[in-house]
């Protein structure tokens, strides 16, 4: 234990000395002056993107784009009976949707490709040769029921049988050619310093069997696969979950036998619900296709992801990707986990949908987008086409904007009225003033006075001068009896008015 304080200690002593200089920051993360930084995303095509996936893949692209490196992603589809048609294809989509898109990808392509391991079998195969020639794996001839039971057997005594002489396996290969590969655990795992959790060490030779590598089928485990795609990948940094922490040990010693630098590791806390509880595939609205359609804006999930987390000085809404790629400092991220609160989101939206109302380019998108939802939302029933002029559809726009969270608002039974005529009977209206037809008809006379332009506060005079005309009637009750006539509905925005074309 001594022996290692010490080693820990000299290992200190130069992140000391370049606390004091001027690359400290970057000498801290383990970036050398002059090297590239890469990072990856590598999910695997089991199940779509969802948000813990979401915060995985920006961390690593606000990283990469932080330190003028690359972003890639790679497909981890090794499990082969685990894959879900269309994963793979969604996950990319997903991330180009969400404004991150890869540098080098399976779609993109790259110079390290191919991106996913499915098409890199004969790398790991050479990796397994050169362990099986060096001693530092060996075949298992186990079938995968025997291997279950050997790994709680494993689990159970710390150890794994592996006595077979050499005329053992010969024999054993001649009658199976393809047996699986494990890696010996023997050497003493290495201390490593994680960006995040700090000098970690897990002794996985004492409390694990030695682990599968390669599978008779050819294709490799996790543990063989990163470790082969992050070397040959020229990846600088791994940043993943925490959950691959205590597996750190193990591919290391694989990098150690494989004589490979390994990369610098950040393992980044949990991303929860609310209420402390593993976010889960299960949950049908975590998936980034969810909020998609939803009308929820890229924007706005990554906002929140990283509201609720670490990584920034300062925790604020509303932050763009360019302010979170210049906000962002690695070494801030703590090891709390990160408790997400979707029902703030709507307010997340509001903020972001609210920016880009106010760009004049974005704003022009956005009247697109309502056209569509309008055709979508009311199709046969829109008794006027005129309705769906830009102009007027981008007023509506300006008028509520910080009052929606969501375009999809404007196209909610509430606001219905601005597409289509409200069916409202004349008993209704009766109900509400005995002089409905006087009230009509002072009003019509009113908007085709001419040489009158009615604006907001000059149309508010007006209809105070008509309801003081009407003896026994209330101005409040001419109000709402507009208003029912104009929107069906009891209450509405103050700016009905103006939303109905009156200005």
């Amino acid at each position: 234990m001594a022996t290692l304080l010490k080693r820990l200690l000299r290992l200190r002593t130069p992140l000391a000395a370049l606390g004091r200089s001027v690359g400290w920051r970057e000498a801290s993360l383990g970036i050398d002056p002059g090297a590239a930084v890469r990072v990856r995303f590598a999910p695997s095509p089991t199940g779509f993107l969802h948000m813990g996936g979401l915060r995985t893949a920006l961390y690593n692209y606000i990283f990469a784009k932080k330190h003028q490196g690359s972003f890639i992603l790679r497909l981890e589809d090794t499990d082969q009976s685990r894959l879900v048609p269309g994963a793979a294809e969604n996950i990319e989509d997903m991330l180009e949707w969400a404004g991150i898109p890869p540098d080098e990808s399976p779609r993109r392509g790259g110079p390290a490709g191919p991106y996913q391991q499915s098409q890199r079998l004969a790398l790991y195969a050479q990796a397994t040769e050169a362990l099986l020639k060096t001693g530092a794996a060996y075949p298992c001839f186990c079938s995968p029921q025997r291997l279950e039971l050997l790994k709680k057997e494993a689990l159970r005594n710390h150890q794994t049988p592996r006595n077979l002489s050499q005329e053992q396996v010969a024999q054993k290969l001649a009658k199976d050619p393809k047996p699986a590969i494990r890696f010996r655990l023997e050497e003493e795992a290495p201390a490593f310093q994680d960006l995040v959790y700090g000098w970690s060490r897990h002794e996985v030779a004492s409390v694990e069997g030695d682990p599968v590598i390669l599978k008779s089928d050819g294709f490799p485990t996790y543990h063989l696969a990163c470790v082969v795609d992050d070397h040959h990948m020229g990846i600088s940094h791994v940043l993943r979950g925490s959950e691959w922490l205590v597996s750190t040990s193990k591919h290391l010693l694989l990098y150690q036998a494989l004589g490979w630098q390994p990369p610098h590791f950040a393992h980044l806390p949990l991303l929860l619900n609310r209420d402390g509880s593993k976010l889960s595939k299960r949950q049908g609205d975590i998936f980034l296709e969810h909020f998609a359609a939803a009308g929820f804006l890229p924007e706005a999930l990554l906002d929140i992801i990283t509201n609720c987390g670490s990584g920034f000085a300062e925790n604020q809404m509303g932050r763009t990707l360019p302010e979170l790629i210049a906000q962002f400092d690695l070494t801030r991220i703590t090891c709390h986990s990160a408790l997400l609160d979707l029902e703030k989101l709507p307010e997340f939206n509001r903020l972001h949908l609210r920016r880009l109302v106010s760009s004049e380019s974005q704003r022009h998108h956005l009247v697109g987008q309502l056209q569509a939802l309008v055709e979508e939302a009311f199709g046969s029933r829109l008794q006027d086409r005129d309705i769906l002029d830009p102009a007027y559809v981008e007023r509506i726009i300006l008028l509520r904007q910080g009052h929606i969270c969501r375009l999809q608002d404007l196209v909610s039974p509430a606001y219905s009225y601005l597409w289509t005529r409200p069916a409202v009977g004349r008993a209704q209206l009766g109900a509400i003033s005995e002089k409905v037809d006087v009230i009509a008809e002072r009003l019509l006379r009113l908007l085709e006075k001419p040489g009158v332009s009615l604006t907001q506060d000059v149309l508010n005079g007006e209809l105070k001068k008509l309801s003081e005309g009407l003896e026994g009637t209330k101005h409040s009750n001419v109000m709402k009896l507009l208003r029912v006539a104009l929107s069906g509905q009891l209450q509405g925005p103050p700016e009905l008015g103006s939303i109905l074309g009156i200005t």
